[in-house]
C-alpha cells in the first residue's frame, strides 16, 4: 500500500478498485523502443475523463498504485514505464540510457506523449466517445513530466498537477552532489548526522511558530533569520556547538553550487527546517550520479569527483537539456485552456524559493489571463512528495478537476496527517504566496483555526 500523502485523492486508506478492463500494450515508435503501457478502463460509473499517472526517479515500471486511485474515482486511467524495465541491471536508473539515444527521448517525452495519444483512442473505441478532459498528475520525475508535456504537447491535458518538478534536472542533480562533492575534496566539511540534527533543533528553535514547535516543523522557513555561526564553538568541539568546519560546511549546502567561473548558484540548496535531511559524508548521490555518467557523458567510468561546476554544468545541459529541461513559456498550453498545479514541501530537498521563482517566471511571460491557470502549494513539513511532520495528504484529483470543471481555482485546499490510516490532524494549505496562520486559540490540530494570508516580506 502507497503512502497516504501519495493518494492522488487524498484517502487516508485506499478503498478496494471497481472492475475494469485492463490494457496492456508494447509501443514501439522505433527500432529500439520498448514502451510498456497500460490503459485501465471502467467496467461501470466511467467519469467520463482520462487521467495519466506520472513516474518516480528513473521510471522504468508502471505506476499501479496512482491508477488504483484513479480507476476508483471513475476514471480512465495510464501509465507508461517510460520504456525501460527496472526489473531488470540494464533498466535500473539511467543504465538503459548508455548508447541507447532513442530510449533517452522516450524516457524524456515520447513515451508520455505516445501513452497519451493511445489511451485517448482506446477510451474512444471502447465507450464509444472521447474523454471530456485528461488530467495528468505526477511528482519528482512525475511532475517534470507534466512540464515537459505541457510544454511539448499542449494539447494533451487540460489540468497538469505537478509536484516538486526537478527543473532544470541538470542543475537540480548538480545540487544533489555538491555536499557530498565539496566533503570529498575537503574532508574537514564531512559532518556526523547528530551535528545536522542540532543544527535542526537551534533552527527549530529560533524559527518555529508555536503551532511548528508542538507539530514539528517550521511553518515559514523563508522568514527564518537563524545561521549555523550561531552555534560556533567558542571554545573545544563538544555534542552543543558546531565546529568552523561544521558551520562553512552547513552554510555551503543551504547556498548550493556555484559556478566558479560567473560566481552564480546553479541551483539553491534545501530550506531551513530541513537539516535532518542533509548529508556530508563524501559519497555521491547515485540518481544524480547517473544523469550525468550515463545519460550526458555516455560513460560509465566518468568520476564525479573530477566534476568541474562551470564546464561540466554547461555541457550536461547541452547533452540533455534540450530532451529534459522545461522553459519558462508554457503560454499555448495556457492558450489551450490548460490548468497547472504545481506543488512543493518545504522539507524537500528541492528549496521551493526555486520553483516560485519558476512559477514567478511563467507568469512574467504569459498572458495576463494565465494568473488564472496557474497556482503552486507550498506545504509546510513535507518532504519528497509525501511524508515529513506535515499534512502531506490532500486530493490532488479532486482539486484539478474542481478547477478545469467547475471553475474553481484552488485557492485553499484542506490537507490531512494520517496515521495508521486515520486522519489526526488537519491544516489548510494556500495558494502562494499566501501562508496559513494560526488564530491564536483555536484548535491547533484543526484547519479551521487557521487563515490564508499574504506575508508581507513576499510579493
Amino acid at each position: 500500500m502507497t503512502a497516504p500523502g501519495m493518494n492522488l485523492a487524498g484517502h487516508p486508506t485506499q478503498p478496494a478498485n471497481p472492475a475494469f478492463c485492463r490494457v496492456a500494450l508494447t509501443l514501439r515508435p522505433s527500432s529500439d523502443s520498448q514502451i510498456r503501457t497500460e490503459v485501465w478502463l471502467p467496467l461501470k460509473g466511467w467519469n467520463g475523463k482520462l487521467l495519466g499517472v506520472g513516474n518516480f526517479g528513473w521510471a522504468g515500471s508502471l505506476m499501479y498504485d496512482g491508477m488504483i486511485t484513479g480507476v476508483g474515482e471513475g476514471y480512465a486511467v495510464a501509465s507508461t514505464d517510460t520504456g525501460h524495465d527496472s526489473a531488470t541491471p540494464e533498466g535500473q536508473g539511467g543504465r538503459f540510457t548508455l548508447g541507447h539515444p532513442e530510449k533517452l527521448i522516450d524516457y524524456a517525452y515520447r513515451a508520455d506523449h505516445l501513452m497519451t495519444t493511445t489511451a485517448k483512442s482506446l477510451i474512444h473505441a471502447f465507450y464509444g466517445k472521447n474523454a471530456s478532459h485528461a488530467y495528468w498528475i505526477g511528482c519528482s520525475l512525475g511532475g517534470l513530466e507534466g512540464l515537459i508535456e505541457a510544454k511539448r504537447y499542449p494539447d494533451d491535458y487540460d489540468g497538469i498537477v505537478a509536484g516538486a518538478p526537478p527543473n532544470p534536472i541538470v542543475n537540480f542533480n548538480a545540487e544533489q552532489l555538491w555536499a557530498g562533492w565539496m566533503s570529498y575534496h575537503n574532508p574537514a566539511l564531512r559532518v556526523a548526522r547528530e551535528k545536522f540534527q542540532l543544527l535542526n533543533k537551534a533552527v527549530m528553535n529560533a524559527c518555529a511558530t508555536p503551532v511548528g514547535k508542538k507539530q514539528g516543523f517550521l511553518d515559514e522557513p523563508d522568514a527564518c533569520t537563524f545561521t549555523p555561526k550561531q552555534l560556533l564553538c567558542t571554545g573545544a568541539d563538544s555534542s552543543e556547538c558546531l565546529t568552523a568546519s561544521e558551520v562553512q560546511a552547513a552554510e555551503q549546502i543551504y547556498r548550493g553550487p556555484v559556478n566558479p567561473r560567473t560566481g552564480e548558484v546553479i541551483f539553491p540548496g534545501p530550506a531551513k527546517g530541513s537539516e535532518d535531511g542533509f548529508s556530508a559524508d563524501g559519497k555521491a548521490f547515485p540518481v544524480a550520479l547517473d544523469l550525468f555518467k550515463y545519460a550526458a557523458f555516455q560513460n560509465p567510468n566518468w568520476d564525479w569527483t573530477t566534476l568541474n561546476w562551470d564546464t561540466d554544468i554547461a555541457e550536461a545541459t547541452r547533452k540533455v537539456g534540450p530532451l529534459l529541461h522545461v522553459d519558462d513559456n508554457l503560454e499555448p498550453f495556457f492558450r489551450h485552456g490548460g490548468r497547472l498545479l504545481m506543488y512543493i514541501g518545504w522539507n524537500d530537498g528541492h528549496n521551493p524559493e526555486q520553483l516560485a521563482g519558476y512559477y514567478q517566471s511563467v507568469l512574467k511571460h504569459a498572458d495576463p489571463a494565465a494568473k488564472d491557470a496557474m497556482r503552486l502549494i507550498v506545504i509546510p513539513g513535507m518532504g519528497h512528495c509525501y511524508g515529513g511532520a506535515g499534512c502531506d495528504t490532500f486530493s490532488k484529483l479532486g482539486a484539478m478537476d474542481n478547477w478545469v470543471s467547475r471553475h474553481q481555482a484552488p485557492e485553499k485546499l484542506i490537507a490531512s496527517r494520517v496515521m495508521d490510516g486515520k486522519v489526526v490532524r488537519t491544516r489548510p494549505l494556500c495558494a502562494w504566496p499566501s501562508v496559513a496562520r494560526y488564530d491564536g486559540h483555536g484548535n491547533m490540530d484543526d484547519a479551521a483555526s487557521f487563515a490564508c494570508v499574504v506575508p508581507a516580506r513576499q510579493p
